[in-house]
């Protein structure tokens, strides 16, 4: 497998499961780093059978998360493991983790260990509530970490239970941040020469996102709450209903949009209406302008309506299903439905594309993930290590990988 993109040559030790940690792990090698996902022996990464699509006994949530990776085994709880981790860690740039804070202590691997062997090693360190404080701890899962940052109270409708989004948010963000953490650390090396903790939390990750609501607080005393399908005092942004039943998105919150979309309804005299004549007042008469936009649109079809809010420069869309979404024409011209050349099932299977587009080094999917956990150990004990064939059988014997 050979690395492109911006981080061409710089190696990755993944330790941890499930989704925040292997997603940092997956962005970094989106960009093209050497990534080796380690996973104990006889105990694999429980994300190898999640996903919802099952064919031939296999799920694919691994595909996403696991593509660009190597797998090896070890038993960092054995001494002979620890010792093969420290020789990695002597020849890699970043580990990642996504244990509960201590674990790596535990087992005599902490910070100040793996320095020892490499100055220059950035430890990324993924938790539910960070490395420090009364919370430390706990144990993180998503759910949790979007209630207690409290941007789960912002979902939903007034009134109503608070519902998640159907997708493990807290951990997708606390990966985006870890990885943005480690690009940062890498650079800083640069100037330094020397590694350094990026600690990661979901619960903050999930606080990082929440805008104004801090502030909103802290001097107004308010309580940002659920506003269902609409933003409070945001408006017109919202879903309206169309003539075959579906909705669309019209954004037109800003005073030039407005005017936009009050000339596209035929009704250009609403953008000088005492009621809409400014975003705050359009605010304070939300649900009578989401009445008139409702009625237009409920007359019209759905690709009527965007086409001619498009011609006319007004923020319009569909709210598309997946099926939608892996045929829409913009996605497909950037490569963002992507195929994914499984071994499991010998065939590609579509994901994500790369995220964020760079224009001289792009990064690539170069696999979909290795099919068994340890599928890499020749090359890594082997290759990079220098272990003979009968050291790793004997490792393997003794239960080390």
């Amino acid at each position: 497998m050979t690395a492109t993109g911006p981080l061409d040559g710089i190696r990755v030790i993944e330790v941890g499961t499930l989704i925040s940690g292997p997603y940092a792990g997956r962005l970094l090698g989106d960009m093209g780093a050497e990534v080796i996902k380690i996973e104990p022996p006889g105990a694999p990464d429980p994300l190898r059978t999640w996903g919802q699509a099952e064919l031939d006994g296999h799920h694919f949530f691994w595909t996403v998360h696991a593509r660009n990776k190597k797998a090896a085994t070890l038993n960092l709880r054995e001494a002979a493991g620890r010792e093969l981790f420290l020789e990695l860690v002597e020849r890699c740039d970043i580990i990642v983790e996504n244990f509960r804070p201590g674990t790596l202590e535990k087992w005599n691997l902490g910070y100040d260990v793996l320095r020892e062997r490499n100055k220059g090693i950035i430890l990324v360190r993924v938790s539910g509530y960070g490395q420090t404080g009364p919370d430390a701890h706990k144990a993180g899962y998503a759910s949790v970490a979007e209630a207690a940052s409290g941007l789960r109270h912002m979902n939903g409708f007034p009134g109503g239970p608070p519902p998640r989004l159907a997708l493990s948010l807290g951990d997708s963000l606390a990966g985006m941040f870890a990885a943005q953490g480690a690009l940062a650390a890498l650079y800083r090396r640069t100037v330094t020469g020397e590694g350094q903790i990026v600690d990661a939390a979901l619960t903050e990750a999930c606080l990082a996102v929440q805008e104004s609501t801090i502030p909103d607080y802290d001097v107004g005393g308010v309580i940002r709450g659920p506003s269902g399908t609409r933003l409070e005092g945001i408006a017109p942004s919202n879903i309206y209903p169309t003539a075959d039943g579906s909705w669309v998105v019209i954004a037109a919150n800003q005073d030039t949009v407005f005017r936009r979309l009050c000339g596209a309804m035929g009704q250009p005299e609403l953008a000088t209406d005492d009621r809409f004549a400014n975003h705050v007042a359009r605010g304070r008469n939300q649900d009578e302008l989401d009445k008139i936009i409702g009625d237009w649109a409920a007359q019209r079809q759905p690709s009527d309506i965007i086409a001619t809010l498009s011609e006319a420069g007004v923020i319009s869309g569909p709210i598309n299903t997946v099926a939608e979404v892996v045929t829409d024409a913009q996605l497909l011209s950037r490569g963002m439905i992507a195929d994914h050349w499984d071994e499991r099932i010998s065939r590609n299977v579509k994901g994500p594309g790369v995220v964020p587009v760079l224009s001289e080094t792009p990064g690539t999917i170069r696999s979909a993930g290795p099919a068994k956990p340890g599928q890499h150990n020749a090359e890594i004990y082997g290759e990079l290590l220098g272990r003979t064939n009968d050291e790793i059988a004997a490792l393997q014997a003794e239960g080390v990988l």
